[in-house]
């Protein structure tokens, strides 16, 4: 398994499990499919307080409350920000009132890492600053970040908030560069060279900000996965060659092509197939040859400048 450190002492694993759809696994199957994750050194949790209808995380505190001394081998991150009724709300009360329903609903003391979920337009970065504090001063909260944010709302938020935000959690796939597209187009006029997310990438790449991959194995917005899908022949033939070269899976190289990229890319894969997890795991830690990240990167319709 391949590890970045963001900061000294900080060690995190390249693929973490997300627990998105979780709320509906059986516990036996939840518990070892958990303890699967950690043995495989995907020691990293990523949740939202309104997972599965606000209760994944409380189906991940029934593991952590079982499996005693689980909790300190492990990372917990969870996200708030949206509200029922699709709004988005940054502000302290909201993000306190989050924490202390997640912390209940984990059975922990404190979660390593709290993101906020979305860009809220409404959002006082002062405000969520010192609702940041508050939660790291009591021992609530030991690191922060965000998700779905550029560079500029990154750095609105960073300048009020003392403590370095580590993590940005963003869409990212074979079939979803946007990211990369626009680089390697760059002062062209061709399909991909618009700027959509003002070059988060090299942002976080400068400010060693780990950049977590959500939807890895997707095309689309939650279309549907790629891999084995007859809508992408040329993507798949790729996949197959390449399974064949370097023995693994399709699922291994979807997760080694993000990985591959000299980026801290952490793939959060949420899945709930043992057989997965072992796949993704191993292509965490699959060392994917340049002609091959390439070779993929143009069957999934790119075409280089």
């Amino acid at each position: 398994m391949n590890y970045y450190e963001p900061v000294p002492g900080l060690r995190l694993p390249a693929a973490a499990m997300g627990c998105m759809r979780i709320a509906e696994m059986e516990y036996g199957a939840l518990e070892r499919q958990v303890l699967l994750a950690a043995e495989l050194g995907m020691n990293f949790f990523d949740h939202a307080d309104f997972y599965g209808e606000f209760r994944s995380e409380a189906r991940f505190g029934e593991v952590l409350a079982r499996n005693p001394g689980l909790r300190e081998k492990v990372y917990v991150q969870s996200k708030c920000g949206i509200r029922i009724g699709g709004i988005y709300d940054s502000s302290a009360g909201h993000i306190t009132k989050s924490v202390e329903n997640s912390l209940r609903s984990l059975h922990t003391d404190y979660l390593d890492f709290l993101l906020i979920h979305r860009p809220d337009p409404l959002a006082r970065p002062d405000e969520i600053a010192r609702a940041f504090e508050r939660l790291h001063a009591a021992g609530k909260v030991r690191y922060f970040g965000v998700s779905n944010h550029n560079p500029a709302q990154i750095e609105a938020l960073q300048r009020a908030v003392p403590h370095k935000l580590l993590i940005n959690q963003m869409q990212m796939s074979i079939l979803h560069t946007p990211m990369i597209d626009h680089g390697v187009n760059v002062n062209t006029k061709f399909a991909g060279a618009e700027d959509r997310d003002g070059s988060v990438l090299e942002y976080c790449k400068a400010n060693k900000i780990m950049l977590q991959a959500w939807s890895p194995f997707q095309y689309g917005f939650f279309e549907g996965v790629f891999v084995d899908n007859p809508k992408f022949p040329e993507l798949n033939g790729v996949l197959e060659q390449l399974a064949q070269k370097y023995e693994t899976s399709k699922t291994a190289l979807a997760v080694a092509w993000l990985v591959r990229i000299p980026a801290m890319v952490q793939v959060i894969c949420g899945t709930t197939s043992a057989k997965r997890l072992e796949d993704i795991a191993r292509g965490a830690d699959l060392a994917l040859e340049r002609d091959d990240w390439y070779a993929l990167y143009r069957a999934a319709g790119n075409k280089l400048p």
